[in-house]
């Protein structure tokens, strides 16, 4: 089983397939998981197996840690290419997320102005008016949609708590281009159901959605790290490559990650 739990508030940096060396920036205790999804693919495991125990770090806490390792890294000469909000859960969750994100560009325009600023979510709290500011501010803003099928995202996602798709294509929307799509497709198995969202059945509807979102970039991938659920499976190079000739024939930036 999946078990990787990242340090809080800051780890790395580490080599991101996506994004290049990136410091990550973990708004999460560093002993479990807070999340408001459940993913059966998170390489952090699922939610009930890593129950927290530690409070999240304050901000801060947070703008401390980051000062010290950008000091370190600024005297090492390695700098990077971007700090990335990710970890053990959803950043957004965090009261003081907005501060901190102000925080983070004060620091970055301070010890290394050329790298970005990226924040990994999986769009769940993107509505509220404070997240969707604070998210106009950073560089990347990355948001996650597997899909726009309700079904699967009960199966696969497993929001905890209230989430409707259509909801969230809306206040994507309302980032007016300035959002990253970040799409996971993958096979497999799960409590018996396929998870194969690599079909047109799964891919043109989405891609109705990306028309209506007009992100900036689409970021497809697929399962790269041990996964909670044994029997899912990879999207082969195939499948990514089909679904990226889709997206790029209809307009769209398309980086893909196999």
């Amino acid at each position: 089983m999946s078990t990787i739990i990242y340090p809080s508030p800051i780890f790395g940096p580490v080599h991101s397939r996506r994004l290049g060396v990136s410091l990550g920036i973990n708004l999460l205790p560093g002993d479990g998981k807070q999340c408001s999804f459940d993913c059966i693919y998170c390489e952090c495991g699922f939610n009930k197996d890593h129950v927290t125990h530690s409070p999240r770090p304050t901000r801060a806490e947070v703008a401390a840690a980051l000062e010290r390792q950008l000091q370190k890294m600024v005297a090492e000469g390695v700098l990077p290419d971007v700090m990335t909000f990710a970890g053990n859960g959803e950043p957004t969750l965090h009261k003081d997320f907005a501060g901190i994100i102000d925080d983070t560009i004060a620091l970055r325009n301070r010890y290394c102005p050329k790298a970005k600023i990226a924040v990994l979510s999986n769009a769940t709290q993107c509505m509220r008016p404070a997240v969707h500011d604070a998210l106009m501010k950073v560089d990347d803003n990355i948001l996650k949609l597997d899909t726009v099928d309700a079904e699967y995202i009960r199966l696969t996602d497993r929001p905890v708590g209230k989430y409707d798709v259509e909801e969230i294509v809306r206040a994507m929307v309302a980032f007016d281009g300035h959002v990253i799509v970040q799409t996971m497709f993958m096979k497999g198995m799960h409590n018996g159901i396929s998870v194969d969202n690599t079909s047109d059945e799964f891919v043109l509807p989405w891609l109705d959605a990306l028309k209506t979102i007009r992100p900036q970039q689409v970021m497809i991938y697929t399962i790269d790290r041990e996964t909670p659920d044994a029997n899912l499976r990879k999207a082969t190079h195939e499948d990514l490559d089909r679904i990226a000739d889709i997206l790029r024939a209809a307009g769209f930036n398309t980086s893909v990650s196999y």
